[in-house]
C-alpha cells in the first residue's frame, strides 16, 4: 500500500476546486477529484496532476444528492484501490457548490432547497459517509464564503447555508479529535471565476467595486486561495483545528 496522502476535492473540475488540486498536487499529495457535468475538464486536471507525478483520479458526483452518496463511495473504494494502492484517504476538500443571487422577497422554496442541499445538506452527509475512509490523523477543509461576515444583497439562501457549514465545521473538529482529524473552513471573498455565471470575473463595474473595497486593491483569484487549502493539508498546520479562515484581501473591513 502507498503511503502517500491523498485528498478528495469535490467540485475539483474548474475554479476554485481545480486550483485546490493543482496545489495539493504540488504539495506531494495524490488527488481524487469530482465533477458534475464537466467530464472533459475534469480528466484536464487529472492529467496535469499525473504530470507533476502524483496519483489522481475523476469520479462523477452530484454533491446535493445524498441518496447518490452510498453508490459515490463505493466508487471511490475501487477507485483508491486501482489508482492509488490505497483503502483509504487523508483530507476530505468540500467544494462543490453553484450561486445564487436573489433578493430575499424573490427566492423560491425550490431555490432555497438547492443551496441548503449543494452547501449544507450535502458535505453533512458526504462527511458521514466518507467517515469510515477517512484516516485517522487527516483532515476536512470546508469553503465558506465571505459573505457569512459581510451581508450582501441578494445572497440570503447562500450565506445563510454558509453560515451552518461554519457552525458544522466546529462540531466535526469537536467529534473528529480523538481521531486527529482537524476540521477547518477556509471562506474565500470574492473571486474571479465562473461561479455564479461569472458575475464578479466578467461584470466590470462589480469587479471595480469589489476591488475598490478590498485593502490589497483587486479582486480574488483562484490562486489565491488554492495554496491556503493545501496548507491546511500539511503537517505544518497540524495545530490548526475548528478555525475560519477567511482569504478575501481584507475585504469590506
Amino acid at each position: 500500500m502507498s503511503d502517500t496522502k491523498i485528498a478528495l476535492v469535490t467540485g475539483g473540475s474548474r475554479g476554485l476546486g481545480k486550483n485546490m488540486a493543482q496545489h495539493l498536487a504540488q504539495k506531494g499529495l495524490d488527488v481524487l477529484l469530482t465533477y458534475h457535468s464537466q467530464q472533459a475538464e475534469a480528466e484536464a486536471v487529472v492529467g496535469e496532476i499525473t504530470a507533476l507525478g502524483q496519483k489522481a483520479a475523476a469520479l462523477q458526483l452530484d454533491a446535493s444528492n445524498v441518496a447518490s452518496f452510498d453508490a459515490f463511495f463505493e466508487q471511490v473504494k475501487t477507485t483508491l484501490r486501482g489508482t492509488f494502492d490505497a483503502d483509504g484517504f487523508d483530507f476530505l476538500i468540500n467544494n462543490a457548490g453553484t450561486g445564487l443571487y436573489a433578493p430575499i422577497a424573490d427566492t423560491t422554496e425550490a431555490q432555497f432547497d438547492e443551496i441548503v442541499n449543494i452547501h449544507f445538506k450535502g458535505p453533512y452527509f458526504l462527511t458521514q459517509k466518507a467517515l469510515p475512509l477517512l484516516r485517522d490523523g487527516g483532515g476536512i477543509v470546508n469553503i465558506s464564503s465571505g459573505l457569512t461576515r459581510m451581508a450582501n444583497n441578494m445572497s440570503s439562501a447562500y450565506a445563510s447555508a454558509k453560515t451552518a457549514l461554519e457552525t458544522l465545521t466546529r462540531y466535526q473538529a469537536k467529534e473528529l479529535g480523538a481521531r486527529r482529524i482537524r476540521v477547518n473552513t477556509v471562506a474565500p471573498g470574492a473571486i474571479e471565476t465562473d461561479f455564479g455565471g461569472g458575475r464578479t470575473r466578467d461584470n466590470k463595474e462589480v469587479n471595480a467595486h469589489i476591488a475598490s473595497l478590498t485593502t490589497l486593491g483587486r479582486v480574488g483569484l483562484p490562486t489565491d486561495i488554492g495554496p491556503v487549502v493545501a496548507f491546511l493539508c500539511t503537517p505544518d498546520a497540524y495545530w490548526i483545528d475548528a478555525q475560519r479562515i477567511e482569504v478575501s484581501g481584507g475585504q469590506a473591513l
